[in-house]
């Protein structure tokens, strides 16, 4: 911070010994008010499994001239600093009611609510129901458009278009904008979309498009719930952003699980069934998986007894994954796969082989203690790696990946749940609310000793 030099001439040793005053005070006065507000939070760890109150309800009396804490500014390449978990602070989303083609009416092809890039429709269904939800948009913190853009299931390849993405939600904002005040207020920073597409907020499934078009202009301000994430710097992930799962239905999950033996055993040493490219000299074949996939079949396609690959799906692919003792989880389009989702909540284990992939939701899933991650380059050596694993910590990763916290962390329901993939969006949220509230009270603490200095 630079300190704003007063007019009078001050002598060095008073002059530095008044800062060092000031900041001490300051430092204090944020302490105690931080321990004197301390409220220690009980709901969100309730044991009752009907009570899926997710946050502390604090009614507050706004005027309509509040401002709500979301918008004070926040920079999407900082690293969120992790809130201390003792303090309570409410959070309220206000849920946008668009009209239906924006959403509803897609949901007249069943695909759109349960396909790998559902999560939109999951997300909005879960908040609905939410405690967190406010009918009061003048007391909300957090403002979410539900706009379906993932539902447009009219390309030959039965896989959702993208084409009309960048139309459809740029008129949900025109609409949004027009009829109520609180996107023109913040320029959309307290507003949240869910971008549950490949790249997501840069609505491409190749790669070069989506960094050639990158996000909307009028969007570069909201924050997006998306599964596309990455530790080096990316356009696709230059707005602030929550990293979440791709959409898995929990009931196929569970029936998978059901109709299996309990004492059934894991005969499947390594699987993987999916897309494969292997005329690598057309566009495809050049683009997809980074030739990842094609080297893996090429390779290890004959090696039956240690390998079962398949480049088709089936009905009952999860229950190869339920036989299978690692399942690979290679790139295709984009880095992630809803086959994390799938290995995990099955009992497999993942092996990603995608470099620089981001994961949600680390601290609850801890993915080091439950998956393997294999250099894109090293996977002509995908045998001897998971040999030596198989020989040695398996047990101990099996043995972790059975934590039901890890897989309900991943997994979206039609009403919250406590720990599940909404909880943990709504929780992510929260935290960067705190954030923004500490740096509006440093802001703040900043400008007093300023002033106190002149």
């Amino acid at each position: 911070m630079k300190i704003v030099k007063s007019k009078r001439p001050i002598r060095p040793f008073f002059h530095k010994s008044l800062k060092w005053v000031f900041w001490v005070s300051i430092s204090l006065y944020v302490s105690t008010s931080l321990l004197i507000n301390h409220v220690p939070n009980t709901k969100l760890t309730s044991n009752n499994p009907h009570h899926h109150q997710l946050l502390p309800t604090n009614p507050k009396t706004r005027s309509s001239r509040f401002v709500p804490r979301a918008l004070f500014e926040s920079t999407p390449e900082e690293p969120l600093q992790k809130p201390k978990p003792t303090i309570n602070l409410d959070l309220k989303i206000y849920i946008y009611e668009l009209p239906e083609q924006y959403n509803s009416d897609w949901l007249s092809n069943d695909r759109c609510s349960t396909h790998l890039f559902a999560s939109e429709v999951a997300i909005h269904r879960a908040l609905m129901g939410s405690e967190a939800r406010t009918l009061d948009p003048y007391e909300a913190d957090f403002f979410f458009v539900p706009v379906y853009l993932n539902c447009n299931f009219s390309t030959e390849n039965g896989f959702p278009s993208t084409h009309q993405s960048r139309g459809l939600i740029s008129s949900a904002v025109r609409f949004v904008s027009s009829n109520m005040p609180f996107w023109n207020r913040s320029d959309g920073a307290d507003h949240v979309f869910v971008a549950s597409h490949d790249y997501g907020p840069c609505f491409h499934s190749i790669e070069g498009d989506a960094i050639r078009d990158g996000i909307p202009e009028v969007l570069r301000k909201s924050i997006f719930l998306q599964t596309f994430g990455v530790t080096f710097r990316h356009t696709c992930q230059e707005a602030e952003h929550v990293l979440i799962p791709p959409y898995v239905p929990p009931g196929s999950l569970r029936s998978t699980e059901e109709g299996f033996p309990v004492d059934g055993k894991r005969v499947i040493p390594v699987f993987f069934r999916g897309k494969v490219e292997v005329h690598p000299k057309n566009f495809s074949g050049r683009v997809y998986s980074k030739g990842v996939r094609t080297m893996i079949w090429r390779k290890f396609k004959r090696n039956r007894k240690f390998f079962y690959l398949r480049r088709h799906r089936i009905e009952d692919y999860q229950s190869e994954i339920r036989r299978s003792v690692f399942c690979l989880c290679p790139l295709g389009w984009a880095p992630w796969s809803p086959r994390l989702v799938e290995s995990v909540a099955l009992g497999c284990v993942p092996v990603i082989i995608a470099d620089g992939i981001r994961l949600p939701f680390a601290e609850t899933v801890r993915w080091p203690e439950i998956s393997l991650r294999v250099a894109e380059r090293d996977v002509g050596k995908l045998e001897r790696i998971l040999r030596h694993v198989a020989n040695t910590n398996l047990t101990t990763i099996q043995r972790n990946l059975w934590d039901p916290a890890k897989t309900g962390a991943l997994l979206f329901n039609d009403r919250v749940k406590s720990g599940d993939a909404t909880w943990h969006v709504i929780r992510s949220l929260r935290e960067r609310l705190l954030h923004r509230s500490y740096r509006r009270t440093m802001i703040s603490a900043n400008e007093h000793v300023t002033r106190s200095i002149d």
